[in-house]
């Protein structure tokens, strides 16, 4: 396993970070404890979840699971999204934020957050406010580094500007959707994170299960796939358009002489805008076969063939350009 800095901070993660999303929910408890021990066999020493994540037993599982080990890993978390249904009970209020901050540390069983991340952008809500609570965190020692999830540029450069004026903590990372798939990133978010010292963190490198190639032109769903509940939007006009180009994906994997997963996860790490990349299993067996991404090595020729399936900046998934 490879180690990078998180982007300007001076802490070293692994260019795989195992994601808690499926923690408690589609997959149980034991489970998910074999997950974890084997990412931490396997050297991957970066775990990141939400304060949400099934109604936060995602934390909980995480917690159990690494104590005794906890210091040795960067664990991060998230907050913005919907606890309850009162009026403060998601967003990135100060109140939330400190609110939020306490529940996750006792979920997690630790002392201190190593990557606190604000899961969405609220426009509800200034800058300076959210980022004053984070630097106070940070100054307690609840908080060690501030991150960004899913913003756009633009917010980003405003959250650097707020920093500076404010003298604030500034975001160290930024997690984008991005994959083969989706490649909104790339016009100038990754451009923007490269120019000013950003960790590049993407989610959803299989582009919510598209590059598994489990979603095949004129087959049904799985019924045990994530798709499943959603059926009825994979017969629609943007859902031809990634059908159409996993097919033309599949023949340049079976050409590298590998699953069309382990390219796609393979031609994240290969991208030197890319931090570390965000990998949430449902099974150990899933999280073997995308560490085993780490041996693949992609031709220029064969990068060639995918931009000429999905241009650069392209987005099938209608995810970022939303």
């Amino acid at each position: 396993m490879d180690y990078v800095n998180l982007g300007r901070a001076g802490v070293k993660v692994s260019r795989f970070c195992l994601g808690g999303g499926n923690f408690g929910g589609r997959t149980d408890e034991a489970e998910s404890a074999r997950i974890i021990a084997a990412a931490l066999d396997a050297g991957v020493n970066f775990i990141d979840t939400a304060n949400w994540y099934n109604e936060g037993r995602s934390e909980e599982i995480i917690g159990r699971a690494v104590e005794g080990v906890r210091d040795d890993l960067v664990l991060a978390t998230k907050v913005e999204g919907p606890v309850g249904e009162g009026p403060n009970d998601r967003g990135l209020s100060r109140y939330h934020i400190i609110r939020e901050v306490e529940r996750s540390l006792r979920r997690l069983r630790t002392d201190r957050i190593d990557l606190y991340q604000l899961h969405r952008p609220d426009p509800a809500v200034p800058l300076d406010e959210t980022l004053s609570a984070l630097t106070d965190l940070v100054r307690a020692g609840k908080v060690r580094y501030i991150g960004a999830s899913t913003f756009p540029a633009w917010r980003l450069c405003e959250s650097l500007w707020v920093s500076d004026v404010r003298k604030l903590e500034r975001f160290v990372s930024e997690q984008p959707p991005y994959s083969i798939l989706c490649r909104g990133p790339e016009t100038e978010l990754l451009p923007f994170c490269a120019q000013h010292g950003f960790a590049v963190l993407p989610w959803s490198p299989l582009a919510g299960g598209w590059l598994s190639g489990k979603y095949r032109l004129g087959e049904a769903v799985p019924s045990d796939s994530r798709a499943a509940a959603w059926a009825w939007e994979m017969d629609t006009p943007p859902a031809r358009r990634r059908y159409e180009a996993v097919e033309a994906l599949l023949p340049v994997a079976q050409s590298a002489g590998v699953p069309l997963a382990r390219m796609a996860l393979a031609w994240l790490s290969a991208n030197p805008a890319v931090t570390s990349v965000l990998v949430g299993p449902r099974t150990v067996d899933q999280l073997r076969d995308c560490l085993a991404s780490a041996d693949v090595v992609l031709s220029d020729d064969l990068l060639r063939r995918i931009d000429g399936v999905v241009p650069p900046g392209a987005d099938l998934m209608d995810w970022y350009l939303r």
